[in-house]
Formats: structure tokens, C-alpha cells, sequence
């Protein structure tokens, strides 16, 4: 059971850091555009100004949200030992911290985006874990 829990928890860590890694190099390929976008949303967020979310960014979120939990399922299920119970718990834990973002960002991000995004996260964590063979 500890190799299930840290094979979750280290998956967690990874999709958090290549989350904002990519983030990170996609804001500095595309200053103008997608750094510009993820500036005023921050600042939308925190100050509680205006923000308009464009479509593609989004659309490109969802992309490398679901890329990201393939290989964080991946290796949950690689350090754990097993396919099925880390991978889910690594996606019940994505969840539960995409809920918190959802409280926040609610009123900036279309629905659609959140429910989408959010509804991903376990099924990919589960298809990476389904890439790890038990053999």
C-alpha cells in the first residue's frame, strides 16, 4: 500500500512541475500571446479585474492536461508496482486540487473549459497507469 500512495504522490509532483514547465516554456515561445494571456488571467485572478479566456489557449490546456496525466498515470502505476489503484487515486487527487483552481477562476474561465478539464483528469491518469504492463 505505501508504494500505491507514494506512486500517487509522485505522480501528483510531476503533473504539478511539467504543468508549469510547460506553461513556463509556452510563455516564453509565445510571449505576446499565450504569456500575455496567462498575465492577465493571473492578475484577473488575483486583483479581481477582466479577463476574456481565448478558446485556443484553452482548447491547448485541455491537450496538455490530458498528455500530462498519461504520463503522470504512467509513472504512478511504474513506481507503485501496479496498473489500477495508484493511477486512480493520482486522479482523484488531481481533482480535488483542480477543484480548488475551478472555486477560484470560476467567474474568468467559460464552464465548459472546467467541466471538460476537470472530467479528463481521472480517465487519463487511467489510460497512462493501462500503459504500464503488470507483467
Amino acid at each position: 500500500m505505501g508504494r500505491i500512495i507514494l506512486g500517487a504522490i509522485a505522480g501528483f509532483i510531476t503533473w504539478s512541475i511539467v504543468w508549469v514547465g510547460s506553461e513556463k516554456v509556452l510563455s516564453a515561445i509565445w510571449p505576446e500571446w499565450y504569456g500575455a494571456h496567462q498575465i492577465a488571467f493571473e492578475a484577473a485572478v488575483s486583483s479581481g479585474g477582466q479577463f476574456t479566456a481565448d478558446t485556443t489557449i484553452l482548447l491547448m490546456n485541455i491537450v496538455r492536461s490530458s498528455i500530462i496525466s498519461v504520463m503522470s498515470g504512467f509513472l504512478a502505476a511504474l513506481i507503485a508496482g501496479e496498473n489500477k489503484r495508484s493511477p486512480l487515486i493520482l486522479g482523484f487527487l488531481l481533482v480535488a486540487f483542480g477543484l480548488l483552481i475551478v472555486a477560484m477562476s470560476w467567474s474568468y474561465i467559460p464552464v465548459w473549459y472546467h467541466v471538460v478539464f476537470t472530467a479528463l483528469l481521472i480517465p487519463m491518469t487511467i489510460v497512462g497507469g493501462k500503459l504500464r504492463s503488470t507483467t
